[in-house]
């Protein structure tokens, strides 16, 4: 199976001596989700960040399509930003609070219009893009003309799917997307995502302490603890007893 991005040693520091992420290798295969599972404080979103391109790695390589960012032109990383997108766990503060829905759904195709080639979805005007998208997060067309303030927590989340799906990315980082939600609305956004990449084939990193979501979403799970890598298995083999013990523990947690 292709692979989409690859991270190999990756090293990332904030204090000297301490490293936030240390040596993780991880890849993540097309029409895949990856579950990055650990405790708050463990590397996760480090990590995250550091394939974000929002912080700058100190040791090791983040390979796209088969070419390290490292040696990128300021096109080709262009390139990667598009088709790394990204859903943080807080959506009322990943929207604009000044912008109509609307316009927060069209900002990443304005922002990339020239250079994309859409499979799936349509550009024929600004108002039907954006109730395709809502539809397709399964938002009534109205939304579109209000302000964040003026939708509930699930439906800010799934405007924030919605924009980040827009453009059709190989990749969206998905960094504890429902931990901010009631349980209910969890489990509808979980069945969304799944929805969603079996219709448009994209891949997932979907970074969470919730072993049950990462269970339910993803194929594989890796498992991290004090910035280290400590597990990776396929779904199928979370109970082997090859699994380390920090995972035994996450499992009876589970």
């Amino acid at each position: 199976m292709r692979r989409v991005v690859e991270m190999h040693d990756l090293k990332k520091s904030y204090t000297p001596g301490k490293l936030a992420v240390n040596d993780v290798s991880l890849s993540i295969h097309e029409g895949e989700s990856l579950g990055l599972v650990g405790e708050s404080g463990c590397g996760k979103s480090t990590l995250a960040r550091c394939l974000l391109g929002v912080e700058t790695i100190d040791g090791g390589s983040i390979i796209f399509n088969g070419d390290p960012l490292a040696n990128a032109s300021r096109k080709d990383f262009r390139n990667y930003r598009r088709n790394v997108q990204t859903v943080f766990q807080n959506p009322t503060a990943s929207l604009n609070p000044k912008m109509r829905i609307k316009d927060s759904l069209l900002d990443p195709y304005l922002q990339f219009q020239h250079e994309l080639q859409l499979g799936h979805f349509h550009f024929s005007s600004k108002q039907a893009f954006v109730q395709q998208l809502l539809e397709t997060v399964e938002l009534p067309k109205e939304l579109g003309d209000r302000f964040p303030h003026e939708l509930s927590g699930g439906q800010k989340q799934r405007v924030t799917i919605a924009r980040a799906i827009s453009i059709e990315p190989k990749l969206i980082v998905l960094d504890e997307p429902t931990a901010s939600l009631d349980v209910l609305s969890q489990g509808a956004i979980l069945k969304l995502l799944a929805s969603l990449q079996e219709t448009l084939g994209m891949s997932y990193l979907f970074i969470s302490h919730d072993l049950a979501a990462v269970y339910q979403l993803c194929q594989r799970i890796a498992v991290m603890k004090d910035g280290e890598l400590l597990d990776l298995f396929d779904k199928e083999d979370i109970y082997d007893n090859q699994r380390h013990n920090y995972t035994k523990e996450l499992i009876g947690i589970f």
